[in-house]
């Protein structure tokens, strides 16, 4: 692939991951400690392409802070 793919790439995901995590860490912040603490979250990512036939799930366990 070339290099101005991966770098496109890269940059999405990396913005995908930043802004996830802010996201999530947002939502644990709101829903306040006795909601979260020590309580374990399963969380979903669907991710799409435009103009491809894929769709990729990745799923995976949050730990609330303790």
């Amino acid at each position: 692939m070339s290099d101005d793919f991966n770098m496109s790439m890269r940059k999405f995901l990396k913005q995908v991951g930043v802004t996830s995590q802010q996201a999530i860490e947002d939502a644990m912040r709101s829903a306040g400690a006795d909601a979260t603490d020590g309580k374990e979250f399963t969380a979903k990512v669907v991710l799409t392409v435009d103009g491809l036939d894929m769709e990729h799930v990745v799923t995976g366990q949050i730990k609330g802070r303790t």
